[in-house]
């Protein structure tokens, strides 16, 4: 297998898995005030993300940091055509992890609210600019030989809102169902009656872009051409289907995993129908980036899949243990008798 493939599908598989580890981290973010009705619950909330969300971005750095070393024309323009979106993405995430540290340092409820909030839109903002950075990605760019011709606002296109509400309904999935096992009592009866909840707005948005995706993009060229690819849109649909009939069954653990397969199967449908662009052109496929006309030679890819294949399973290894340790459910009574929980 060439080098340039299969540091493609290292790509994939890194944006996947960060969607996956963060989706539930947004969601949660977003649903703090639905979920959490006090000020302990709340804290609850952040409790069960502060042990793992840090550690989560870490495949956002090595996704990006993939994309610098293996792909770094795409990088370098991928940068500077979407720079403001990519710029309000930073801003969110770092104000994000200032709200978990801050709210806790002072006792006044509008410091607490004021984070409460930044936390809250913190969490939608990367699910909807996500979305749309990758819903303009599957479209393609109005890209030249001499350039990006398109403007910020040109990036707010239907196919690419729809992206993003795509990513903002199913990490609002991903969190509930995440807190519903994280969390007990009233709280995670309240978190699984919210998945059930958004479990239709998920799957008919989920519809409407698969619905759409054939018109506005050409994802649907490789399927085409080797039909046994459509197994993984039809994953998609069976493992979203499964949280559902998990969810009824009031079995949280299967539907929250249900999800994650959901989530690595959306993003993998939406990555093998860009294969082998990386960034296509809408308006002239000759000055689409592919995987072969921006990466970097065939020495720096030969070290590089030698070093990932050495330290991503450690970091995988690394991740479980984490998780392990941190599986308990977080209860309001140890939030609020533990001085040094958020």
């Amino acid at each position: 297998m060439e080098l340039q493939v299969i540091w493609f599908v290292l790509w994939a598989v890194l944006w996947a898995v960060y969607f996956m580890l963060d989706g539930f981290v947004l969601g949660a973010g977003m649903l703090q005030a639905v979920v959490g009705k006090t000020d302990a619950e709340r804290r609850v909330v952040i409790n069960t993300l502060g042990p793992v969300w840090d550690g989560n971005e870490v495949w956002l750095i090595t996704a990006g940091g993939a994309t610098f070393a293996a792909f770094p024309t795409t990088y370098a323009l991928m940068f500077s055509y979407l720079y403001t979106a990519l710029l309000l993405l930073l801003f969110s995430l770092i104000v994000r992890g200032v709200a978990f540290e801050f709210r806790g340092k002072l006792d006044g409820p509008g410091w607490k609210a004021g984070w409460d909030r930044a936390i809250q839109v913190t969490g939608f903002l990367p699910a909807l600019l996500f979305g749309v950075a990758f819903g303009n990605i599957f479209e393609g760019l109005p890209m030249t030989v001499d350039g990006y011709q398109g403007t910020f606002f040109g990036l707010l296109n239907p196919y690419a809102l729809l992206t993003g509400v795509l990513f903002v309904v199913l990490f609002l999935q991903h969190g509930a169902l995440y807190l519903s096992v994280k969390t007990a009592g009233a709280m995670a009866d309240r978190s699984a009656k919210t998945a059930n909840a958004l479990w239709p707005a998920v799957f008919f948005v989920a519809a409407g872009f698969l619905v759409y995706t054939p018109f506005a993009t050409n994802l649907l060229g490789n399927f085409l051409s080797v039909p046994a690819l459509f197994a993984a849109p039809l994953l998609a649909v069976l493992s979203l289907v499964a949280v559902r009939v998990f969810s009824a069954k009031g079995k949280p653990f299967h539907a929250f995993f249900a999800s994650c397969a959901t989530i690595l199967l959306v993003v993998g449908t939406g990555v093998i129908g860009l294969f082998p662009n990386l960034i296509p052109s809408s308006i002239d496929p000759a000055a689409s980036l592919t995987i072969y006309n921006s990466s970097s030679s065939q020495y720096t890819l030969r070290i590089m899949t030698v070093v990932a294949f050495i330290f991503v399973p450690i970091v995988i290894a690394y991740k479980i243990w984490v998780y392990r340790i941190f599986r308990e459910r977080v209860t309001v009574e140890q939030v609020t008798g533990d001085p040094s929980a958020y």
